[in-house]
């Protein structure tokens, strides 16, 4: 009976299965998931952006909190497959299989696909807004206040880095390895968070505005040497100098040599623009420089963001820089609001949960994470010599969010095991209030002083 019916089919079952191709997303259904999930993130940041303007906040913070209401924390409507979320949770797929025909052997796959393409159209956004930056930013001005950007980064860095990981060893008794990985995803800080509030209150050519946005720029640097070396720590007990230094190098001569080539490229910018006649004749040439530069940065194992924000500096200094200005402001209309309601749907308030006692352990750890996160950050802003009748709080406030950043550590640390979910949680809960918590104090300290001669716009 076994070897007719049981036993004798097992060889040809475990063949057919083998032999099963796995199903692949079909892409239409992608196109749909993403249609129906852009429209979602774009409510989510018109009404959120809206209603925190309403209430006097910028309206970045009302994109953030659009984002936690269609994401992973309330409605499902954009959720991505990180942490075991699979199709089943995505409110996007059901429709789809309801409306539109979607089997349920074809809706995982269609859920990665549909994830990937937001991802990557977050990651889009968040180029596209630091090439505005860029373009509202002066070179002159940020090398003016260069020394005090380097400083600010500095201190923002090794405060909470040493405050952070002695903290968790002595007193919370955490291994050598995690608390290094925390106290490297205290380093970071979101140049993307906070230059857009900056810019939406009018300080991001402020002296305040520019240091916070040097600083910012050199973290990120800094943010990628760190992750680097924990990352290699974690990996193999080691620490790859010679990695190390290959970034070091890599970041200077990038940066300094996009700014230095710049100066030669204005006048050929110009006139290649110039012989154009169709529409986008200036906005083309200069997204076509900004995601060149973009990709290499990324290529060189730098960020692709530091590259489209060389570009917007590099972009500044020609005739047609004020022109592009208006010209991007459209696109990045469009495009920027996908990578904060992003960032916002990502966030699991869940871990908010006394209830979970992983999570009242986290909830703990993460109470000393976020006190040094916030005063690490706002010591950075006393760095600053030389200059009077200076915002210095504002400094380091703005300082404060870390964002997509955070995440990034978070992620890389609980990939590599190195992280317990107690500390993954108290990382992702210093992640969510720094986030959360900047744009309203950033928008309080900034009115909390008139600016003076040292900080008018230059």
């Amino acid at each position: 009976m076994f070897s007719k019916f049981g036993l004798g089919f097992l060889p040809v079952l475990g063949t057919v299965t083998e032999a099963c191709p796995p199903v692949e997303a079909d892409i239409t259904m992608v196109l749909l998931g993403v249609l129906l999930s852009l429209v979602a993130i774009f409510v989510a940041s018109k009404a959120g952006g809206e209603f925190a303007n309403w209430l006097g906040f910028p309206p970045v913070l009302g994109e953030l909190l659009g984002g936690v209401v269609i994401g992973i924390s309330a409605l499902h409507l954009v959720v991505f497959p990180e942490g075991g979320i699979d199709s089943s949770r995505s409110l996007v797929i059901s429709i789809l299989e309801a409306t539109a025909g979607l089997t349920p052997d074809a809706a995982e796959a269609t859920f990665k696909s549909q994830s990937e393409v937001l991802e990557i159209l977050s990651e889009l956004g968040v180029i596209i807004l630091l090439f505005e930056i860029g373009l509202e930013s002066n070179v002159e001005q940020l090398l003016a206040v260069g020394i005090q950007a380097f400083i600010v980064a500095c201190v923002g860095v090794v405060v909470p880095f040493i405050a952070g990981t002695l903290g968790l060893m002595f007193l919370f008794h955490v291994p050598v390895i995690p608390a290094v990985f925390a106290g490297a995803a205290l380093t970071a800080t979101s140049i993307g968070i906070t230059s857009r509030v900056l810019s939406e209150i009018g300080c991001l050519s402020t002296q305040e505005g520019q240091i916070i946005l040097g600083a910012a720029v050199i973290d990120d640097v800094l943010g990628i040497l760190i992750l680097a070396v924990v990352a290699s720590l974690a990996k193999t007990g080691e620490i790859d100098i010679a990695n190390i230094i290959y970034l070091i190098i890599s970041a200077s001569v990038f940066i300094v040599g996009a700014i230095v080539l710049g100066k030669f490229f204005n006048k050929t910018f110009v006139a290649l623009a110039s012989q154009f006649k169709t529409r986008g004749r200036v906005v083309v040439p200069a997204l076509i420089l900004a995601l060149i530069l973009a990709y290499i940065g990324g290529a060189i194992h730098l960020e692709a963001i530091l590259g489209a924000f060389a570009a917007g500096l590099v972009l500044d200094e020609t005739e047609a820089g004020k022109e592009l200005e208006e010209l991007i402001k459209p696109i990045a209309d469009v495009i920027v609001p996908v990578f904060f309601v992003a960032v916002g749907a990502k966030t699991d308030l869940s871990v908010l949960n006394p209830a979970i006692p992983q999570n009242r352990e986290g909830l703990i750890i993460a109470i000393f994470l976020i006190v040094v996160a916030i005063v690490g950050k706002i010591t950075a802003g006393w760095g600053v010599f030389g200059l009077d009748q200076l915002n210095r709080l504002g400094i380091g406030v703005g300082m404060i969010p870390r964002g997509e950043v955070g995440l990034v550590f978070a992620a890389v640390g609980s990939a590599s095991g190195a992280l317990s979910p107690a500390l993954d949680v108290a990382i992702i809960l210093m992640v969510i209030l720094t986030t959360f918590l900047a744009p309203p104090l950033l928008r309080i300290v900034f009115k909390t002083e008139t600016p003076s001669p040292s900080s008018e716009t230059v």
